[in-house]
């Protein structure tokens, strides 16, 4: 028995559900983790999962969902209660002898990291590495995902970031290059490598406003926002400081470090996923169009 969390998905990359997803056409044994029992939980248990409901930051759902779990996908949207959802689900495995828990975390993730969302992460790291449940950490970069739903919310006007200039380059992945090596993780029967980084593309934001105006139709352009009217204006849209603070980080940190070690596509995808890279072009390519997002 698999147990894959956040397996509803959601827009911040919906790993969970391309995992669950992806266990169930192989013919594994899945339990969905979800915070609701709603339409994307019908179609979970449509294709053959079994559906546990709870919230991950409370010790009495979690420990019934692990019960009989060998292995599990852990991941947890930028958002708060990161620390606390690791803390119990942490507990909850190791009570179980879980013998691996393949986790999301961040590409930088370190103590030294200039995000509170990145320390977050190595803390999380080190809780899931001290429970003894064989983790595996796959430091992500930044989702296709995340670039596109901030140019919809302006209503694909243009993509508003404080990014500096359009030179500025940005590490980013595909969520489905992410669940393939997660599953192939989960799959292997052997020892694998405890952390795992993945990168499938470097792209300036001036090349990836242009991705977006070819393969979608659009008349979009990228602007170097300013970064205390940006954080202010997506605090209005979103309401969750937790993800503006990360985000205004994060853009900082690109701004104004143009050069670092893990700029760069990583081969681990290709090797563990099976296939290459999905860029954002292709990954643009597969909607049916900016309303999807």
């Amino acid at each position: 028995m698999f147990l894959v969390t956040g397996a509803a998905g959601g827009v911040q990359g919906s790993t969970g559900r391309l995992v669950a997803e992806a266990l169930l056409a192989q013919e594994q044994p899945v339990r969905a983790f979800v915070r609701r029992d709603d339409e994307r939980a019908a179609r979970l248990r449509e294709l053959g999962a079994e559906i546990h409901v709870g919230d991950l930051r409370e010790i009495n759902d979690v420990r019934p969902a692990l019960v009989g779990v060998r292995r599990a996908f852990f991941t947890y949207p930028v958002t708060g209660g990161l620390l606390d959802a690791t803390v119990v689900f942490a507990a909850a495995a190791r009570e179980e002898n879980v013998e691996r828990v393949v986790e999301v975390s961040q590409l930088d993730a370190r103590i030294e990291a200039r995000t509170p969302r990145m320390r977050q992460h190595w803390l999380s790291e080190q809780v899931f590495d001290w429970a003894g449940v064989g983790a595996v950490h796959l430091r992500a970069a930044v989702f296709h995902e995340n670039l596109t739903v901030l140019a919809a919310l302006s209503g694909w006007r243009e993509l508003a970031v404080p990014l500096g200039p359009p030179s500025t380059r940005v590490p980013l992945i595909a969520a489905e290059d992410v669940a393939r090596v997660a599953v192939a993780l989960l799959l292997s029967p052997g020892a694998v490598e405890p952390v795992v980084h993945l990168t499938g593309q470097m792209l300036s934001v001036g090349e990836v406003a242009e991705v977006l105006r070819e393969v979608c139709g659009l008349s979009l352009e990228y602007v170097d926002a300013d970064p205390g009217q940006w954080r202010r204006d997506l605090l209005a849209v979103l309401g969750d400081p937790h993800t503006v603070e990360h985000l205004s980080a994060l853009w900082e940190i690109f701004r104004t470090t143009p050069e670092h070690p893990l700029y760069r596509v990583t081969e681990a995808i290709e090797r563990l996923g099976g296939r290459p890279p999905v860029t954002y072009r292709e990954f643009l390519a597969h909607r049916s169009g900016p309303a999807e997002t």
